[in-house]
């Protein structure tokens, strides 16, 4: 199986969830299906459907987390020191050439990415633009609207 690259924050966020999911979620989903079950006639209750959905879907996801954490390569983007470069976990300042626009991006874990917090998925078009490039450069983007380019102000390793 292939490396899952995370940051540390993210395999963190990950970890936290499975536990949630072992620790909690299991245990109400086993009650709920307890409960659902003395009702009675099981051909019939939507409450036991109900739970049986979740209580797979809670195992599935318990699953997946699983494996994702052992094929993780967990990376701390604080001990990353590229010389300068983008890599994965750095955090870049970019400044749209046509706007003027400045934005934030950290470049994290597919699992991890939430543009609304300014992370960027490694697999992203403007994250794979960018990897290998130094303050300075230009970056072009391949965005819906047509090509997008970014000159990269900073790059940060925190």
């Amino acid at each position: 199986m292939a490396t899952i690259p995370l940051t540390k924050r993210g395999a963190e966020l990950l970890k936290d969830e499975l536990q949630r999911l072992k620790n909690v979620e299991r245990h109400a989903v086993i009650q709920a299906i307890a409960e659902a079950r003395a009702q009675g006639d099981l051909s019939e209750n939507a409450e036991y459907e109900a739970a049986k959905d979740k209580q797979g879907f809670i195992e599935g996801r318990i699953i997946e987390l699983e494996g994702k954490l052992a094929a993780a390569q967990v990376i701390d983007p604080s001990a990353v020191d590229a010389g300068g470069r983008v890599v994965f976990g750095a955090t870049v300042d970019l400044e749209e050439e046509a706007s003027g626009n400045e934005v934030t991006y950290q470049i994290v874990g597919d699992d991890e990415a939430d543009l609304k917090h300014g992370l960027i998925s490694i697999s992203s078009p403007i994250a794979r633009a960018l990897i290998g490039k130094e303050a300075g450069e230009v970056a072009e983007v391949q965005a819906p609207g047509g090509i997008k380019r970014y000159e990269i102000v900073e790059v940060r390793y925190q």
